[in-house]
């Protein structure tokens, strides 16, 4: 099916052919109609293609089933096509490269020195994060003490799946006492991927930048932070 079909128009309504529309085939000649316009020719006027006057028939009609994968492709494609219009309406990404979205749905942790900063992760650090609530993805993270120089702290990044079980977690963890030290808790922020900003398709099925916009409200730039 080329682009051409996918982004055609009914003659006669001038409604956007939908999926099924696409593959419907009503008369021999080519010509082709959505359904409705087909049926209301059949049963209101005089039941003949607009094009080669052929008497309209059930038995001529051409008509592929649409498959699951034929339907999900096609809406892949048309969510493509709506974001690259979207890009070429907002050409200048660029300068969203200094730009931070607070994640309200992450939660960073700092403080926790007992947590393991590689793999395999132990129950006792899982549930830990679960009793807030369901989480989607933890990334932990070596740090060095600033003095020292030594690996005695990691820094965890908690995705839940809910963001009011994000700001419970902050809550009930920020400022609490574990191993004699003191523990904090924030909100996550993250940055647009580079692909994003050069009006490119990620490669990364797994990044964990941005790749839409972000809340104008949970926003901000790293001169503001400097700044300030």
């Amino acid at each position: 099916m080329s682009s051409d079909e996918e982004d055609s128009d009914c003659p006669l309504c001038m409604e956007e052919l939908d999926i099924a529309d696409r593959n419907f085939r009503p008369c021999p000649c080519g010509y082709q109609i959505c359904r409705f316009c087909w049926h209301h020719i059949k049963t209101n006027l005089n039941g003949r293609c607009p094009a080669c006057r052929r008497l309209y028939s059930d038995q001529i009609v051409e008509f592929v089933p649409v498959s699951a994968e034929e339907i999900m492709r096609l809406k892949k494609e048309k969510k493509e096509k709506d974001r690259q219009t979207r890009d070429m309406r907002d050409p200048s990404r660029r300068q969203l490269s200094n730009v931070r979205v607070v994640q309200k749905n992450l939660v960073y942790v700092l403080g926790l020195i007992s947590f393991r900063a590689d793999p395999p992760y132990s129950h006792k650090q899982n549930e830990f994060f679960k009793k807030y609530g369901r989480i989607e993805k933890v990334v932990i993270s070596k740090r060095s003490a600033p003095s020292t120089g030594s690996s005695s702290s990691v820094g965890i990044y908690v995705t839940f799946a809910r963001k009011e079980d994000a700001g419970k977690a902050i809550e009930g963890i920020n400022g609490m006492e574990v191993d004699g030290k003191t523990v904090r808790a924030s909100y996550g922020t993250t940055k647009y991927c580079t692909y994003y900003l050069r009006h490119m398709a990620c490669p990364n099925p797994n990044c964990m930048y941005l790749h839409e916009p972000g809340d104008d409200v949970d926003s901000y730039s790293k001169d503001t932070v400097a700044i300030g």
